[in-house]
């Protein structure tokens, strides 16, 4: 096995730990900032889903007319935000927002299976504010946000105890089995905001291909690099070494000295192996002379 091929099976056996070293960490960074990315949209959702429950608590429910047996959806809070969040659904139907209940007035508002999984956790952990996590979609992967929905305000309950002590326009809009028998301080629903993963693991999967690729280009240019080098600085000055060595030991002392510049070892090796080489010659001649 030559010199140069030792040395490049060590080269490469560097880059191949480096690059999947190298691989492995920007590769979990990257997916890590990725998370973090779409973890960082959909609590701005979240806190814009809030703010719109404020502004209707604040702004529009003062100023609604209100007219006796008539009872007007658009003044609940829960209401406003979820119709507002549906207009950003519709024109981006991978992002979503829902106030899921398990036992909700408004139908559309029932919590599905994993939307029931999230909120159980928040029933069984009060101490629980917030929740995320990853689940598979039709689309592809998507991250969801979940925070409890508690009943703290106790006129909530003037609507929400019994069908009979519920304004009857809203019995009539809603119907009397559903959204009944909340209690106070109970946890009767969770907050969900969905938005998708595809785009920024896209984008991760891109940047991480790009760094590999420019990884790997940069060890080739140094393979190169280094090869050249090797052959220049050692492989040919021993080459010549060896070459003049089995000349000489044939008897063939009218070669030219080898190069004395430098001061590297190939260099000393150089000067040892002519002060040798003269030395060689010397006692030959004193033999014939003999």
């Amino acid at each position: 096995m030559g010199l140069r091929l030792k040395f490049n099976l060590v080269l490469l056996l560097v880059f191949v730990l480096g690059l999947g070293v190298s691989g492995y960490v920007s590769h979990q960074l990257l997916q890590k900032n990725a998370r973090e990315e779409v973890l960082r949209t959909a609590g701005v959702m979240m806190e814009a889903a809030m703010a719109m429950r404020s502004y209707t608590v604040a702004q529009v429910r003062p100023h609604l007319r209100v007219v006796e047996n008539e009872f007007l959806p658009h003044s609940v809070p829960a209401y406003a935000a979820t119709e507002i969040m549906g207009q950003l659904h519709t024109k981006y139907p991978d992002y979503a927002y829902k106030e899921a209940a398990l036992n909700p007035t408004n139908p559309r508002d029932r919590a599905v299976g994993w939307e029931a999984d999230v909120i159980s956790e928040f029933r069984n952990n009060e101490q629980r504010k917030e929740f995320s996590g990853i689940r598979l979609t039709p689309t592809g992967l998507s991250l969801y946000l979940a925070r409890p929905f508690q009943i703290k305000d106790p006129n909530c309950l003037a609507c929400h105890t019994t069908a009979e002590s519920a304004p009857p326009a809203m019995v009539k809009l809603y119907g009397g089995n559903n959204g009944f028998g909340w209690k106070l301080n109970e946890v009767i629903g969770a907050q969900i905001v969905s938005v998708p993963m595809s785009l920024p693991i896209e984008k991760a999967d891109s940047a991480f291909l790009t760094f590999m690729a420019s990884l790997a280009g940069v060890f080739a240019v140094l393979f190169i690099i280094l090869n050249l080098m090797l052959s220049v600085l050692i492989v040919r000055p021993i080459r010549r070494m060896s070459a003049a060595a089995d000349k000489i030991s044939v008897g063939e002392l009218d070669i030219p000295e080898l190069s004395e510049s430098g001061k590297d070892e190939v260099a000393v090796l150089g000067k040892s192996f002519n002060r040798m080489r003269r030395s060689l010659e010397k006692a030959i001649s004193l033999i014939d002379d003999n």
